[in-house]
């Protein structure tokens, strides 16, 4: 797991709308990144429309989510929720491994790989201000905004 004062991992991957992210093209402002299993499920739709709901407080910082499902899933996921900030695609799960989120779970005994739910705050030169693991996506984003104003 990546620690706060570390640089976060290069990246390059494609949105919701086809366009390509990377560490780069977050330069000049705080981004809140975060990893979450998948698009439209429970958890992840009340993360998701927490921090749409919350954006517009985030002074001068962008939020940006991260899930192995495709471009395509998360065209869908945001239009139904109208959700109003960047979703990446990590297919291949690289960015989730080098953040060290990519884990073993367990469900009905069942164990496999998938994204531990955990938000990383980065300054404007993409290094880690804060991390937050083991994330409940009810009142998350409230966490998140009292973390950026604090940073």
């Amino acid at each position: 797991m990546l620690v706060p004062g570390v640089k976060f991992p290069d990246f390059s991957l494609p949105d919701q709308d086809g366009n390509t992210t990377s560490l780069s093209s977050l330069a000049g402002a705080k981004s809140v990144v975060y990893f979450y299993p998948k698009d439209d499920t429970p958890g992840c739709t009340v993360e998701a429309c927490s921090f749409r709901d919350a954006l517009p407080t985030y002074e001068n910082a962008r939020v940006i989510g991260v899930s192995p499902d495709p471009p395509k899933s998360h065209k869908k996921f945001a239009t139904k929720f109208d959700l109003n900030f960047t979703l990446l695609a990590d297919v291949d799960h690289s960015l989730a491994e080098a953040c060290g989120v990519w884990v073993e779970k367990s469900m009905y005994g069942k164990t496999y790989m998938g994204v531990a739910r955990t938000t990383f705050i980065l300054d404007e030169h993409g290094t880690i201000l804060k991390v937050f693991e083991g994330v409940k996506p009810q009142g998350h984003a409230d966490e998140v905004a009292k973390a950026l104003a604090e940073a």
